[in-house]
């Protein structure tokens, strides 16, 4: 069943995130019929979920409702669906809610989380792309502290008690110093059986550094903060099998632990529908300077789902929430252009910097030339988060509990609202 039509042409976009977002909004006052379609009703600062994943904030604050961001957009609708299949040669998509119908069409689905192929990875390890995801990991981080407690195998508590989290990026980075935040501040306070347990955080990454898109400087710099904060630290090896109870390591290296977080690799979401030469590696799609989808005139895709090719840019740009925003904005210019019978102008990426932070006090800042670690960095760091997040409620919420946060050193958070069963790797509606 299509939605009702008028007169102007109707930019179908599909996903809810950054860029879908920032492109739906630069149309506010084109001549054009935006509808925006995407599985969940809110959009996700996908940037802290490591810290709703840890209890430091809630779920709910860095999520914000897709209809009140557009609340007076009078050529804006949205629909809560899920598509199924894009049907190019009718200019339709097929989603649950039935049938729609598209002038142009922009796929701004994102990434999730890719296992390189490994089933039994996937089946076992915990990734962490949405607040749901987040959720699942805070109810299981605090779970296993809570059998640690009373177990009396020492064997399974050193298990319990033991975090890995594969991926040296800017989401493993930071997930391994939030957890061994918790292990420094929060143990002993709230777990006073386990003061004298030994509690482990390892970072497992296949490259010989970390955060490798970032600075020498910074790389080095991270490494040290996280060595400093007791997280054992693997670099050049790749995991080769985890069962949910042992992980190997391609060196040789075992560990047992039934904590493992994976945050090693994305892959695009790519909607059925689309042709196979039209999609690389790593399940992006190929996408001319202007974002239009390789093949097709009204299709085309923006954010970590699409590649712009080049000879400087072999793989596209990087799967960062900058080139999604920048390249929604310069895409709203362009649909206005074609519409219009005006020639488009191609996108050019404009890096504004990369930063991670790694815990109280210590982040790490690349501005174009300029490198920043430690105090200021964090400080920096905090600023351009909480001013990114939607909603003034969200910023005010986020700000609160940092600086509780941060003067306590304690969390209201800690919350197992569902419990997770390690056997369905599903979260169980009732608590147990």
């Amino acid at each position: 069943m299509d939605a009702k039509r008028n007169a102007r042409p109707r930019v179908v976009i599909i996903g809810g995130g950054f860029g879908g977002v920032q492109l739906a909004k630069k149309l506010k006052n084109a001549p054009v019929e935006v509808l925006l379609l995407d599985k969940h009703n809110y959009h996700t600062f996908q940037p802290l979920l490591y810290q709703v994943a840890t209890g430091a904030i809630e779920g709910d604050s860095i999520g914000f409702p897709i209809r009140r961001i557009f609340s007076r957009q009078k050529n804006f609708t949205f629909h809560l669906a899920e598509v199924q299949n894009i049907n190019t040669e009718s200019n339709t998509i097929t989603a649950n809610i039935g049938d729609i119908s598209y002038d142009y069409l922009v796929i701004a689905t994102g990434a999730n989380t890719n296992f390189f192929g490994n089933k039994e990875l996937e089946r076992n390890t915990m990734p962490m792309k949405n607040i749901a995801e987040a959720l699942n990991i805070r109810s299981l981080l605090l779970q296993n502290l809570e059998k640690a407690l009373v177990t009396a195998d020492k064997a399974e508590r050193d298990a319990l008690l033991t975090f890995v989290i594969v991926g040296g990026g800017p989401t493993g980075v930071e997930l391994a110093g939030a957890i061994s935040e918790l292990r420094r501040f929060i143990l002993c306070r709230d777990y006073p059986g386990l003061c004298d347990a030994d509690m482990k955080v390892f970072l497992v990454e296949g490259k010989a550094e970390l955060l490798a898109a970032m600075s020498p400087q910074a790389s080095a710099k991270a490494k040290k903060f996280l060595t400093d904060m007791d997280i054992t630290i693997y670099n050049s090896v790749h995991v080769e099998s985890y069962n949910g109870t042992i992980l190997k390591i391609d060196d040789g290296t075992t560990i047992n632990s039934r904590n493992v977080f994976w945050a090693a690799g994305v892959r695009g979401e790519v909607p059925d529908g689309m042709p196979d030469a039209a999609v690389m590696k790593g399940r992006r799609i190929l996408t001319d300077e202007i974002n239009r989808v390789k093949g097709f005139t009204n299709v085309f895709a923006i954010g970590d789902v699409s590649a712009v090719v080049t000879e400087a840019n072999p793989l596209g740009f990087p799967g960062v929430a900058q080139v999604a925003l920048q390249q929604g904005r310069h895409l709203a210019k362009n649909l206005t252009s074609l519409i219009q019978g005006k020639p488009t102008k191609p996108f050019v990426y404009k890096d504004l910097g990369t930063m991670a932070t790694l815990g109280r006090n210590m982040a790490v800042a690349d501005l174009h030339k300029l490198r920043f670690q430690g105090f200021f960095a964090w400080l920096l760091w905090m600023f351009v988060h909480l001013i990114s997040l939607a909603g003034f409620s969200n910023k005010a919420i986020v700000f609160f509990n940092w600086a509780v946060n941060y003067f306590t050193r304690n969390s209201d958070n800690r919350l197992i609202i569902h419990y997770f069963r390690t056997d369905t790797m599903m979260t169980d509606p009732v608590a147990r």
